[in-house]
């Protein structure tokens, strides 16, 4: 399910907040990358691609909190982020090394496209011209994310899950769930 363009509007009105929120998501997703890296590091292809996601996470992060500085405003408090953690209550708990890897690489491959797609309705309706192409340029880096995630998980859930489906299956739920969060919220995923 799409974002409501008005959402972007919101998020225009409410820069600093805005701001805020996505340098700490471009944290986050730093420290999940990393998380990938210390939990499953027998998947040498997987270490590498992660440790250059991680770095590019941190970019991001050092350009949104230079943004937010050079802007005049204050880097504030993370608040809580109730639809990263009401997505994570998806998947079951398992056991399997392997099958917890996949649901781990379709979490963060969700929260990239998630991304992904609110970053083009910012870059595509956000009056300000700098940040119109610095979401642009961002939509372009978090749409590889994704699919890097999601290949991975389709490389190693073959014959193991059917990955296409269990995919669907959470967007159906991700579709659901977003529509809990009003034109109000300003989470970029």
């Amino acid at each position: 399910m799409a974002t409501d363009p008005k959402w972007a509007n919101v998020a225009e009105d409410n820069l600093e907040e805005i701001l805020i929120d996505h340098a700490y998501c471009e944290q986050k997703a730093a420290s999940s990358a990393i998380s990938l890296i210390v939990q499953f590091p027998e998947y040498d292809d997987i270490v590498f691609a992660m440790s250059e996601i991680a770095i590019e996470e941190m970019e991001h992060f050092k350009a949104v909190h230079k943004i937010i500085i050079d802007r005049g405003f204050i880097f504030g408090s993370e608040r809580k982020d109730y639809y990263v953690n009401n997505l994570s209550k998806y998947f079951p708990q398992t056991h399997d090394r392997k099958v917890r890897l996949i649901y781990k690489l379709l979490f963060s491959a969700m929260i990239e496209a998630r991304s992904c797609e609110r970053f083009h309705l910012l870059s595509t309706t956000i009056t300000d011209l700098e940040l119109s192409k610095f979401y642009h340029d961002l939509e372009i880096s978090e749409a590889k994310h994704y699919t890097v995630f999601l290949n991975f998980a389709k490389k190693y859930g073959r014959n193991l899950v059917d990955v296409d489906k269990l995919w669907e299956e959470f967007l159906a739920f991700e579709g659901k769930l977003i529509q809990n969060y009003g034109r109000e919220e300003f989470i970029l995923g």
